[in-house]
C-alpha cells in the first residue's frame, strides 16, 4: 500500500499566513478587530516597544503560503499521525506525483520538515521519518499536529503541566514590572474578555486571552521564559476543546485574570503567582489534570 496515499492536500493558507476557517495564531492579535472594543482603542506598540507583541514569533513555524505550506501541513500531518512510519523513505519522486508538485517544492518541504525533526536526510539511506524523541515538540506546528491527531490527550495533558511548570513563576518574576502602558493593556485585555464572556463569543476571549499570558511571560524578565510564550499561545488555542482555551469563558476565570493583572500592577509576587494558579484549575474538568506523581 502506498503510504502517501491520502485524500486531499489541506487548505491553502491565505497571503496572511492563516488557514481559512483556523484559529487564528498569536502573530494575528494585532490585526484582530475585536468585538465591542473598549474605548478608547486599544494602544498599539510602537518603535521598541513593538517587541512586547511578538508573542509566538520566535519559532520555526512552517505556515506558508502556496503548495510549499499545504505540503509541509499535510507531510507533518501524516508523520504525527502515524501515516507515515520509519520502515521506508520518503521518496521525493513519489512525492511530488502523489500530490502534483514539483521536485522544488518537495525539497524545500521535507528540509522544514528536517529541521522541525521530524525527517533526516543521509546519503545512500534517502529521507527517513525519526522517531518521536528526535521532534521538536515545542514548534507551534508539531503541536498543533499532535492536538489534532491520535496523540490529542496526550498533547494536551503534557501542554497543561507546561504550562503549570512555567507560568505561576513567570507570574511572580512579571510582577512590579513598572511599565504603565503595559500595565494598561492587560487591564484592557481584561475588559474584553469580560465583555466576550458576556456575550459568549469564544473567539474573541481566546484571543485576548492568549495575549495576555503571552505578555506576562514576556515581562517575566527572562529571555528563556519569553521564548516560551508562543508555546503557551498555542497551548491556550489547542488544549481546550471548543471554547480553544484552558479557561473557559466565565466570571469566575475573568475575576481571577483581573486578580493576576492588578498583582501585576502593585508588585504582589505572591498574588500574582497564586491567581496564576487559580487559573489553572479554575474548572472542575480541569482540575484532574493537575500535575501529580506517576508511574512511568
Amino acid at each position: 500500500m502506498n503510504t502517501l496515499a491520502h485524500p486531499t492536500m489541506t487548505p491553502a493558507r491565505s497571503a496572511d499566513g492563516a488557514i481559512p476557517g483556523a484559529i487564528p495564531g498569536p502573530a494575528d492579535l494585532d490585526r484582530f478587530s475585536y468585538a465591542d472594543r473598549p474605548t478608547p482603542p486599544a494602544p498599539r506598540w510602537e518603535g521598541a516597544e513593538s517587541d512586547l507583541a511578538r508573542v509566538g514569533r520566535k519559532t520555526t513555524s512552517s505556515r506558508g503560503r502556496g503548495l510549499h505550506g499545504q505540503l509541509v501541513q499535510q507531510l507533518g500531518q501524516m508523520i504525527v499521525s502515524g501515516d507515515l512510519g520509519a520502515d521506508r523513505p520518503l521518496v521525493p519522486e513519489e512525492i511530488g506525483q502523489r500530490f502534483e508538485v514539483s521536485r522544488t517544492v518537495v525539497r524545500e518541504s521535507l528540509r522544514v520538515l528536517e529541521a522541525k525533526g521530524l525527517v533526516s536526510a543521509r546519503p545512500n539511506v534517502g529521507t527517513r521519518v525519526r522517531p518521536v524523541s528526535d521532534w521538536n515538540l515545542l514548534d507551534p506546528d508539531i503541536i498543533e499536529w499532535r492536538a489534532f491527531g491520535p496523540q490529542r490527550d496526550e498533547q494536551r495533558r503534557e501542554l497543561f503541566e507546561l504550562r503549570w511548570a512555567i507560568e505561576p513563576l513567570a507570574s511572580r518574576l512579571a510582577a512590579g514590572h513598572g511599565r504603565e502602558d503595559v500595565q494598561q493593556r492587560l487591564a484592557e485585555l481584561v475588559e474584553i474578555m469580560g465583555h466576550a464572556c458576556a456575550q459568549a463569543d469564544l473567539a474573541t476571549y481566546a484571543r485576548a486571552d492568549a495575549e495576555l499570558h503571552g505578555l506576562v511571560l514576556q515581562l517575566a524578565g527572562n529571555r528563556m521564559l519569553e521564548h516560551l510564550s508562543g508555546i503557551v499561545a498555542c497551548a491556550l488555542q489547542v488544549s481546550g476543546g471548543p471554547a480553544t482555551s484552558c479557561e473557559r469563558p466565565s466570571e469566575p476565570s475573568v475575576g481571577l485574570h483581573a486578580r493576576l493583572v492588578d498583582a501585576l500592577g502593585t508588585g504582589d509576587g505572591t498574588a500574582a503567582e497564586t491567581a496564576m494558579r487559580a487559573l489553572l484549575t479554575v474548572h472542575p474538568e480541569i482540575e484532574p489534570s493537575v500535575p501529580a506523581p506517576r508511574e512511568h
